[in-house]
């Protein structure tokens, strides 16, 4: 990425690596709407905050 641009969007995988998921349990995730996600030509792409709401709703589930 070039200095100064901002990260609009990421893949799967990208997701994958930063929840530390397989890429098959992320999938999963995003084909049940719990990780929202666009499809952008035949990929799918997942905006930062998607990944934030998936991320609090997580907590909350399990917030004893």
């Amino acid at each position: 990425m070039e200095p100064g641009l901002t990260r609009k969007w990421y893949t799967v995988g990208e997701v994958a690596q930063m929840l530390e998921f397989g890429i098959s349990k992320t999938k999963q995730l995003v084909a049940r709407g719990e990780i929202r996600s666009i499809r952008v030509g035949g990929s799918r792409r997942i905006l930062p905050a998607w990944v934030d709401e998936y991320v609090a709703a997580a907590v909350e589930r399990n917030v004893s």
